[in-house]
């Protein structure tokens, strides 16, 4: 039987185990792809001894399909620990983390061995990027009840996000042992096996997985996403026939579409191949909607506000530490690619994908970017030390530098100057329909909506070129720009003008970097260990065909 999200005892005795003490499953990159997630429907162990009885067991019952009448009912309640804990748990599941952490915070205080206490604030605060709490939180859950799965379970997630990876790879491993049957957990202790550069352990777990459930959207995926992964005949088969059911749950349609149009694009049948990348494109895009018009409207304001004189004014108030290395601009440009150029000199250290930048812009007042201008001057460098402080948990080694390879901070590529004035910005650049065609054949974990139509796709472009031109206006020289397609065609000159922009000497092993050894968590792991080549440089081309929307929304200014 599968296990139940999430269960919760206020009481200090051990969890329950059974159908209560759960594993689930969702897969990708960030904490929410290292965590499975429920497989049915949660339930919450409380032991009230209050009033409403009836009340409480629909609060309880409503928790995972209706957390929000979960909230109201467990608001009827008389005020007590199990209440509060049970509210808590509901805004977590409504995606109200700020609010579950302000409600269990004083809990797991008061109730240090309340074992689900612990472990509905440690993952609250994951949600937040506290990473170093949530860690701290969820260790003592689990050292509570060591028998409640969920508990290890993100547990060993929240370790893979930080990089601990060789212990998340063997809390998995000892869940697998005790639960051979979850499907879900075989896929996360794929992806910690896959970002350890044990490819063929990794497809051993996919394919675990797949023996489990064969109409397994996300395990098919991330086969795929191994990207030098070839599928069988057989393969081809299966998921065909999985995707010609009319039962097939639609979570799994979208990550078949993908996977099966990998296939037959390594088998030259691009035609085909485009068909399902377009389906499941749409199918994804159907429940995940994405609004242009707000992203424009972003990057209007910030081109508003960041005048030469804004930032002349705001010089020298931020954090003056030298230690980040921001590598950004769009997903699929040969961001993974200079990260690992970086990551082989002898003074950086490569972290991963985190979204801490994006979570230090959240604190900020709304509406941001405007409040900036209204920020008192000590703010700036704050800013940049709870940026710092929150990647500290990143850091494995006494290097001096780090690499942020979160692509998308190239929407705070500003707010990087004002608060970390003396860290490096690389803005990676492909040609835009390869950047854009790329990135429409990939399923991503979370995020990235704009991507699933090749209109909206150019318009997220064009909106990032007209950000960065901007910038480059207003501060000129602060951002280091750099080809992928330059950095094929000539590495060594890229190379040292890479090095030279980060205050680096020249190193040979940055030419040799496919030899570096260490994990890595995205998409191109695989082709990050191999020698440079130029694979990559028109496969586009094969597409050129059904590209029109993207080309239209590129205009010929990028073209």
């Amino acid at each position: 039987m599968p296990f139940s999200d999430t269960p919760i005892d206020i009481q200090n005795a051990p969890g329950p185990t059974g159908p209560g003490a759960g594993i689930g499953g969702c897969a990708g990159q960030g904490v929410k792809g290292w965590i499975a997630g429920p497989l049915n429907a949660p339930r919450l162990e409380i032991a009230l001894s209050a009033v409403l009885p009836d009340v409480l067991d629909d609060a309880r019952r409503a928790l995972g399909p209706d957390p929000a009448r979960a909230l109201a009912l467990a608001r009827t309640l008389p005020p007590g620990p199990e209440t509060t804990l049970l509210i808590g748990a509901a805004q977590r599941r409504l995606g109200e983390a700020a609010a579950a952490v302000a409600t269990l915070a004083p809990l797991a205080a008061a109730q240090p061995k309340a074992w689900g206490v612990q472990f509905e604030l440690g993952a609250a605060l994951a949600v937040l990027g506290r990473a170093a709490e949530a860690e701290a939180a969820l260790v003592r859950a689990v050292a509570l009840n060591p028998r409640s799965a969920q508990a290890r379970l993100h547990l060993a997630g929240l370790r893979a996000e930080i990089g601990d990876l060789e212990t998340a790879a063997a809390d998995y491993a000892a869940l697998a042992a005790e639960a051979p049957d979850q499907p879900p957990l075989w896929l996360s202790y794929g992806h910690v096996l896959k970002t350890l550069g044990r490819q063929a352990d990794a497809v051993a777990a996919y394919r675990r997985a797949l023996a489990l459930a064969s109409d397994f959207g996300e395990a098919w995926w991330s086969l795929a996403n191994l990207k030098t992964w070839r599928f069988s005949p057989a393969d081809l088969d299966a998921m065909a026939a999985q995707l010609a059911r009319p039962d097939l749950a639609e979570p799994d349609r979208a990550p078949l579409h993908f996977a099966l149009a990998k296939a037959l694009e390594d088998e030259a049948r691009y035609p085909e191949a485009f068909d399902h990348y377009a389906h499941g494109n749409a199918c994804h895009r159907a429940r995940n909607p994405y609004d242009a018009d707000a992203n424009t409207a972003f990057v209007q304001a910030q081109i508003d506000l960041y005048t030469p004189a804004f930032f002349a004014a705001r010089e020298g108030l931020g954090c003056d530490a030298p230690d980040p290395i921001f590598i950004l601009g769009l997903p699929r440009s040969g961001s993974t690619l200079v990260e690992q150029i970086l990551a082989s000199h002898s003074a950086v250290e490569a972290t991963a994908e985190l979204p801490d930048l994006t979570a230090v812009a959240a604190t900020l007042p709304r509406p941001y970017p405007a409040s900036l201008a209204d920020l008192p001057p000590a703010a700036f460098a704050d800013l940049g030390r709870d940026y710092l402080s929150r990647m500290s948990i990143q850091r494995r080694t006494d290097r001096p530098l780090f690499t942020d390879k979160f692509p998308n901070n190239f929407m705070h590529a500003g707010l990087i100057a004002l608060i970390l004035p003396r860290a490096k910005i690389i803005d990676v650049r492909r040609h835009p329909l390869a950047c854009g065609l790329s990135g429409f054949k990939q399923l991503y974990a979370q995020g990235q909506a704009y991507s699933y139509d090749l209109a909206d796709l150019g318009r997220y472009y064009t909106d990032y070129a007209r950000l960065m031109a901007h910038l480059d206006a207003v501060l000129p020289g602060r951002i280091h720009r750099l080809s992928y397609e330059a950095l094929v065609e000539d590495p060594e000159t890229e190379i040292r003008a890479l090095l030279a922009y980060c205050g680096l000497a020249f190193e040979p092993a940055c030419l040799a970097f496919h030899e570096t050894r260490r994990p890595v968590r995205t998409a191109s792991s695989e082709q990050v260990r191999r020698p440079l080549n130029r694979d990559g440089l028109d496969q586009w081309k094969r597409f050129e065909p059904w590209l029109g929307p993207l080309k239209s929304a590129l205009g010929p200014g990028l073209l």
